[in-house]
């Protein structure tokens, strides 16, 4: 009895240590995917982008802190890599310092997929060996591009000459042109599902409303580069329409109507965008350009004449009772 007592003790112990040495990667969500980090050297700003055929994987890939740096992490996904890499850049540790730590201290190493840059622009990555082919990863001058699990090894390549060949493009379009390139070249060997895109600043801020730039996600799509691409342009026209508003607080209804202008050709047939060109001419005393505008609006939804009336009250309409009712009868 002692005998069997001891075995089974023996079995115990064994079976522990194996699950302890699989600590890690047990328990992490997939994200078998291809992204990239990547900074302008112009603006300073960070990005990352990331596509995968997984559900949300902008939820676990992607990270970002403005004035720090950018952390893709992926494979068998630990997502500490993310918020802890960030904090140890902030702390004063390069990007290879800060993934090599974390890295050693990863007993699930093996099978991750990672790549910091920090607010200089020093870039690591480190792909696993258990990583599933096609898994690599690429560095260069401010960017790293990293895949797992691609239908052949022509896609990392194939993303490090994308980022190098649109280099005068924005960041957030250029990291776009990655995952384009990407899939163009073969792509995730499961599919498409999910992507992401964060853009960061290069300043430090302790205001977290204004800590990201960009932050788009696509959680489950058939075509999800195509649609965070159709966000992206949406995010820019809004741009627009924030620096509209800024005009019309500071009273320079020239710049709203410019950038309002600005949204409008982008989306023209959104109407909120109309409505407030609208305002801004109007603003500007030129009513009867402003008319037709607002008639088209009103026609489509006649909700915009209620909104349109309460504006005087709050000082956004300047234009006086008489012109307002020329407008709404």
């Amino acid at each position: 009895m002692k005998k069997l007592y001891f075995l089974f003790c023996l079995l115990l112990i064994s079976f522990t240590s194996i699950q302890a040495q699989n600590i890690g990667v047990e328990k992490d969500a997939f994200a078998h995917t291809y992204s990239i980090v990547a900074r302008d050297t112009v603006t300073g700003e960070m990005a990352v982008a990331v596509q995968s055929h997984w559900f949300s994987v902008g939820s676990l890939v992607p990270w970002g802190k403005s004035g720090v740096g950018v952390v893709a992490t992926q494979s068998f996904v630990n997502p500490a890599y993310g918020p802890q890499g960030l904090e140890l850049m902030a702390n004063g540790l390069s990007a290879e310092q800060a993934l090599t730590q974390m890295v050693e201290e990863d007993e699930g190493r093996d099978y991750r997929q990672v790549a910091f840059l920090d607010a200089h622009g020093s870039v690591s990555a480190f792909t696993g060996n258990n990583c599933v082919e096609a898994a690599e990863d690429l560095t260069g001058k401010n960017f790293s591009v990293q895949a797992n699990m691609m239908l052949n090894d022509k896609v990392v390549p194939a993303m490090a000459e994308a980022f190098m060949r649109y280099s005068d493009y924005p960041l957030a379009e250029r990291v776009m042109e990655v995952l384009k390139a990407a899939q163009k070249a073969g792509g995730d060997i499961r599919g498409k599902q999910s992507a992401a895109l964060i853009v960061v600043g290069p300043e430090k801020t302790n205001k977290s409303w204004e800590d990201k730039k960009i932050d788009l996600r696509v959680d489950d799509h058939k075509n999800p580069i195509r649609e965070l691409g159709r966000l992206l342009k949406v995010a820019r026209a809004y741009e627009h329409m924030n620096k509209g508003d800024l005009a019309v607080e500071a009273g320079n209804m020239d710049k709203a109507l410019k950038e309002y202008g600005a949204a409008e050709k982008m989306f023209p047939e959104n109407l909120e965008m109309k409505f407030w060109k609208a305002v801004a001419l109007a603003n500007s005393g030129r009513i009867e350009e402003a008319k037709p505008i607002f008639d088209h609006v009103f026609e489509e939804d006649a909700n915009w004449k209620e909104m349109l009336r309460r504006l005087p009250k709050s000082g956004i309409l300047t234009i006086s009772e008489e012109e307002l009712l020329r407008i709404i009868e």
